[in-house]
């Protein structure tokens, strides 16, 4: 018995202390090789629901199960007869239960004398001479030999001299680490660039390095939190990176989607945060607009030709079309004769530098002097940033992949014909005169202006005085609004709603506009009026319908909307002969436009705002069919921190509500997104998703789309008005992240910025799990709650209301 006890200790102590192995030594499965900080530790395991046993480093200190490195990714072990193991020449080895080798370190270096295995604190798995700790010594790293992760202090680049090329690549699957389809590298071509491929297509370009950050982001600003190195030699090519705090814990991560997102732990949450992203938005999906135009997120339609260029597209009509990846051309040809110009073009990401030459020596008038003697010279800049600027950057052969920042960015100077400059600095000179000319108005009317404020601030303060809050938007007076929409007439009616009446109007300078105009039996309408309106007064998107002010007056409270002349999109959706007008490029747009606009809600306004109520009709849409996000009367604010919220007071629309939030409460941003999904199903089938009728089944909508695809016929349920003028990869993209949007658990849901993503890329989607509510039944009724319905709209729609009695 003693003796048991002893041996027992002996091997719980090895397991527990060991940190490096030597010649003779191995790691069994079930043992562990822990880094002598604790942050890193090295273990046999199985990712996901797979059998399959492999090698590899995990975090420890945070996030266990967190993988960053694997060893013998391309050939597992089918059982637990795993050892890892040194021998006397510093080769790692790991043998299954037969002794046959599964996977074995290679090294062109001398052996060293007393070679030892070690898992650094740096999560860098390293062989060396037990007496030589100079890391350019090594025998072997796993730093050299990277998988999905990029970690501080680790290599992407390539030696010239040897070839060897240090990249990361994706895992197959989630629980197949072998190597997938897509890498993230340094491209050494030209000037070398950061970039995202699949396979030999490159899908996102992060730029080249400026002598602060890569270009392609438009003004950093965490370089307080890291730092960074980029070094390129005749020798080599590489960048690292690392946090300033060594207790921060950060990482790159290729997931097998194609999607590299850098990510922070974050203590408090006890999670990984999400600190950046690649493929952010359109203009991040390589060439996006085309050779010679630029791409702004911030602008409608996304791409535009550069200043003396032009489209290249088949007609104007064309302009607003998604796809520009034909780009621009040349008004006139250049003159190849010394006698071209440049026009100045600033914020931007610089273009494809892969067709480029560069020298540091170089000066700004120098580089202009050598891209005029080169009639292949397209284009010239700084290569360097600081210090004012410095050196040479020319591109050769066609300008792509330009994104407009609206800050930050760097200036580029582009060959044109010297007629083309002229002409655009003489409609400069245009805007000029017209620009004194604007000022000189501004000051007669800012005299005009101030003595109306003056008007208008005694107002506030008797609103003030009568208990009226402060709004934060212009105030309309009542026979203003009255005149507009005819004395509120029935002919200028729009719809009703729980909260009253909707009038179509026009202001005496002729600006349309939608009265929404509260009911006097409204109970909850007060609430959701002051809701509303402080909310909406702070969000600014183009997805997001536009409120001018309000209307006070005694009792009365009313909201003026811009008008919205092609109504909601259940107006045409769910009609049998409107919804013919919809087209599939219409309704991608659609479904492109709302993302961004829930996308802006979620994450990139001054407010983090939970709608609580999307659905078809309060989608609305102008006269170009754009869409825009309608009734905030609904909506939260949450916290910068917050994750979820709870209520007694469940309201929203059943058929669009969360299977959390309609029976518990639990509402968040999971929540819109289960209700952005269950419209995207109803956008692509024409059918509502409540109601939905079937001979063969009782399945709501969400079922019937889950049968569909569960049984690989996806395609039956698209819209037959659409015929057959659809992109079938397209529809089965929108079906998979619908399905993935209206998952019963709301962890296993994408976020918006993850949803916009997958719509715009062509990478690989996961496979979605059971959506909630697939089958079409009612409510549970509890004892303690009732339902009624309420009705509320800028326009028309119901919603269901789930109170405690």
């Amino acid at each position: 018995m003693v003796l048991f006890l002893c041996l027992l200790l002996f091997f719980t102590t090895r397991t527990l202390a060991l940190n490096t192995i030597t010649p003779g030594q191995y790691i069994k499965d079930g043992e562990t090789l822990l880094s002598a900080g604790g942050n890193f530790k090295l273990v046999f395991f199985s990712p996901g629901n797979s059998k399959s046993r492999y090698v590899g480093i995990w975090y420890k200190k945070v996030s266990t199960g967190t993988v960053v490195w694997v060893a013998n990714r391309e050939t597992s072990l089918s059982d637990a007869s795993g050892v890892l193991s040194i021998n006397d020449n510093g080769i790692l080895s790991i043998m299954n239960g037969i002794k046959g080798i599964v996977w074995f370190s290679n090294t062109s270096r001398n052996a060293a004398e007393e070679p030892i295995a070690l898992l650094l604190d740096s999560g860098n798995f390293v062989v060396k001479d037990q007496n030589d700790n100079d890391s350019t010594k090594f025998l072997w790293q796993s730093f050299d030999y990277p998988c999905d992760t990029f970690l501080p202090g680790m290599k992407l680049g390539i030696n010239f001299v040897t070839d060897f090329d240090r990249h990361i690549s994706s895992w197959k699957s989630v629980e197949d680490p072998a190597t997938g389809l897509y890498s993230f590298r340094i491209e050494p071509q030209g000037l070398p660039q950061l970039v995202l491929k699949k396979g030999p297509e490159v899908l996102f370009n992060a730029g080249s390095w400026n002598g602060v950050y890569f270009t392609g982001r438009s003004l950093p600003k965490d370089y307080i939190v890291y730092s960074y190195e980029f070094v390129l030699n005749k020798d080599e090519v590489y960048y690292k990176f690392g946090p300033r705090n060594k207790s921060i814990f950060s990482r790159y991560l290729l997931n097998p989607s194609g999607l590299v997102q850098r990510s922070v732990w974050n203590d408090r949450k006890n999670d990984w945060e999400v600190f950046s992203s690649t493929q952010s938005d359109q203009c991040y999906i390589y060439a996006y607009c085309g050779p010679y135009s630029s791409c702004s997120i911030d602008k409608s339609p996304l791409c535009k030709c550069l200043e003396g260029f032009m489209c290249r597209l088949a007609s104007p009509g064309d302009l607003g079309s998604v796809d520009w990846s034909k780009g621009c051309t040349r008004r006139t040809p250049l003159a190849c004769d010394g006698r071209d110009s440049f026009l100045k073009q600033i914020r931007l990401k610089i273009p494809d530098t892969s067709k480029s030459w560069s020298d540091i020596s170089i000066n700004l008038k120098g580089c202009e002097e050598l891209c005029l003697k080169n009639c292949s010279c397209t284009a010239y800049a700084n290569l360097d940033i600081r210090e004012g600027g410095r050196g040479c950057l020319l591109w050769f052969g066609d300008l792509i992949d330009i994104i407009e920042f609206s800050e930050g960015g760097q200036d580029l100077y582009i060959r044109l014909a010297t007629s083309d400059l002229n002409h655009i600095q003489s409609k400069g000179k245009l805007k000029e005169k017209q620009k004194a000319a604007i000022i000189a108005s501004t000051v007669i009317i800012a005299s005009g202006m101030t003595i109306l404020a003056s008007v208008l601030y005694v107002r506030k303060m008797k609103l003030r005085n009568t208990g009226e809050e402060d709004l934060e938007l212009p105030v309309f007076d009542f026979a203003t609004i009255s005149t507009a929409t005819n004395n509120f007439s029935s002919d200028n009616k729009l719809g009703q709603g729980g909260f009253g009446l909707v009038y179509r109007g026009t202001l005496i300078e002729g600006q349309e506009i939608a009265a929404k105009r509260l009911s006097n039996n409204s109970g909850q309408g007060i609430e959701e009026f002051k809701n509303e309106v402080t909310l909406i007064a702070k969000l600014q998107h183009r997805n997001l319908v536009k409120l001018f002010g309000c209307c006070i007056r005694k009792a009365e409270r009313m909201l003026i909307y811009e008008y919205m002349p092609n109504k909601s999109l259940d107006y045409f959706i769910f009609d049998q002969t409107r919804r013919k007008l919809l087209d599939w490029r219409i309704r991608m747009h659609i479904i492109d436009g709302i993302a961004r606009g829930v996308l802006y809600l979620h994450h990139d306004s001054r407010l983090r705002i939970i709608h609580r109520d999307l659905k078809a009709s309060n989608i609305l849409l102008d006269n170009d069919m754009n869409p825009k996000v309608s009734d905030f009367g609904l909506a939260r604010k949450f916290g910068v921190d917050q994750i979820q919220a709870k209520t007694k007071r469940v309201v929203g629309t059943y058929g669009y509500m969360s299977p959390e939030y309609a029976l518990d409460g639990l509402f968040s941003m999971k929540s819109d997104v289960f209700s952005f999904g269950v419209w995207v199903l109803e956008i692509l089938s024409g059918k509502k998703n409540k109601g939905f009728p079937h001979p063969d089944h009782d399945h709501n909508l969400l079922g019937h789309a889950w049968r569909l695809w569960t049984e690989k016929r996806p395609l039956e349920l698209i819209d037959k008005a659409l015929g057959d003028s659809y992109d079938a990869t397209q529809v089965l993209r929108c079906i998979n992240v619908a399905l993935l949007c209206v998952q019963q658990s709301p962890s296993d849901r994408p976020n918006m910025s993850l949803v916009l993503l997958m719509l715009c890329s062509e990478s690989i989607l996961p496979q979605p799990k059971q959506p909630g509510f697939f089958i079409q039944r009612n409510l549970p009724m509890a004892g303690s709650i009732s339902v009624e319905n309420e009705m509320y709209s800028i326009y028309e729609s119901s919603t269901t209301s789930l109170e405690p009695r």
